[in-house]
């Protein structure tokens, strides 16, 4: 049975692979090498050029990742990888805290060291030769130097807090854990911003003037209570643009990067910033909040039905990361959580798909607030110069739009918008 396992595991690795090399390839159909009259007024021919490049590099470099990374994970799991890695940690120690933190604090160490080679062609190549980095070498490193800390000291407190609650509370440790995880992802919802956002980049208030004055306009005239507007120095990696809304009740803020606002007018950022509003004000951030939580508790409730403790399903499970090299694993909850994810893929990928559609479907609302409550035609051009600033492929396949996007293609926004003039 533990082969069934290893098998299953190895045909959703293939399978996966070959859906995004299938999808790559749908989406390169729709590349054209002189400017789409549907794109006239939006790119100019040079821009367009320039643009189709950029996505023809970004295709060559992702199939080149994607191979290596799928390659190497067949190795890994037909040689029995894993199993060599917990026997390893087990000739130290059977604490089960122990032999987690080492296990996933290893994998996660070796992962990054092999992912920095693509990393830094990505920043330092790859965006620097289409006018995008501005990260230098020194904010590269300390980027990643934080970020394995912070992985590891949040990663690793969840990650003992929950095996805490699964040796203490048997099958039913889902329920105690979802509690828990949920928890903890509304408090990074509120206090996010305030608490990691500042260890990567610089927050501060955006100034008093005339930006300032026509968002407290908008928002008082919609009545959005509106007290924390901020401006990010997202400069200080990439030209690109941006701005989001984060936080809960109080908590809540608008962030706006400063490349957004050099690159953008008064009424296109104010049209942007009604965007965000209207996520706000149709509910969509809770309803985002709430559906993470049901993913969350649905993903915890069938991992309780895979990992029982002394259970067949469980050892055959954990034993199928022995790959084919026949190594004797023991049942664990680190072997039996790597084990499970790797089959949960499928499922992820479906629930991914209609998280999308949700969101797509939100886009289009949020849009349409901005339209309604503010002007469309601003808001149309503020999504114009973002995507021709980023060089964005402004014709993707749909099925690639279908499986990929969160937010529709800009063509439709555009489309939806003018319907909208029209009315």
């Amino acid at each position: 049975m533990s082969s069934t396992f290893l098998y299953i595991i190895l045909a959703i690795l293939v399978f996966e692979y070959i859906l995004e090399r299938i999808l790559a390839y749908l989406n390169s159909t729709y590349w054209s090498d002189h400017l789409p009259k549907e794109l006239i007024g939006i790119y100019d021919e040079e821009k367009y050029k320039k643009s189709m490049a950029y996505e023809k590099q970004k295709q060559k470099f992702g199939l080149v990742v994607n191979t290596l990374t799928f390659l190497a994970m067949l190795v890994v799991l037909t040689l029995g990888g894993f199993g060599w890695l917990d026997h390893f940690i087990r000739n130290y120690t059977e604490n089960p805290f122990l032999m987690a933190l080492l296990f996933f604090g290893m994998l996660g160490l070796v992962s990054s060291i092999l992912s920095i080679p693509f990393e830094l062609y990505h920043v330092f190549v790859l965006e620097e030769k289409f006018g995008f980095n501005r990260t230098t070498p020194k904010t590269f490193i300390l980027d990643k130097i934080k970020g394995l800390v912070i992985g590891a000291i949040i990663g690793g407190g969840l990650l003992l807090l929950i095996i805490y609650i699964y040796l203490s509370t048997g099958n039913y440790f889902w329920i105690i854990a979802w509690v828990v995880i949920a928890c903890f992802m509304i408090f990074m919802t509120m206090f996010y911003s305030n608490l990691i956002v500042p260890l990567f980049n610089k927050q501060k208030p955006l100034e008093p003037g005339t930006l300032r004055v026509a968002i407290e306009a908008f928002a008082i005239k919609v009545g959005f209570k509106l007290k924390n507007i901020y401006v990010i120095d997202g400069s200080k990696r990439s030209k690109r643009a941006n701005a989001y809304f984060t936080g809960l009740g109080m908590k809540k803020r608008i962030v706006l990067y400063d490349t957004l606002i050099t690159d953008h007018t008064t009424e296109e950022l104010v049209a942007v910033l009604a965007h965000e509003i209207g996520h706000y004000k149709k509910k969509h951030t809770t309803l985002s909040i709430i559906l993470s939580l049901l993913q969350t508790g649905l993903m915890l409730f069938i991992l309780s039905l895979f990992i029982r403790r002394e259970s067949p399903l469980s050892q055959m499970l954990c034993q199928s990361l022995s790959g084919f090299a026949g190594i004797g694993i023991k049942q664990s909850f680190h072997m039996g959580i790597l084990a499970f994810g790797l089959l949960y893929s499928p499922l992820s990928l479906i629930l991914g798909i209609l998280l999308n559609m949700l969101s797509r479907a939100n886009e289009y609302q949020a849009d349409r607030y901005a339209g309604l409550k503010y002007n469309p035609e601003s808001l149309q051009n503020a999504l114009k110069k973002l995507s021709v600033n980023n060089l964005s492929n402004l014709r993707p396949h749909p099925v690639y739009v279908f499986f990929y996007y969160s937010h529709p293609s800009l063509l439709q926004r555009l489309s939806a918008l003018e319907k909208l003039k029209e009315q």
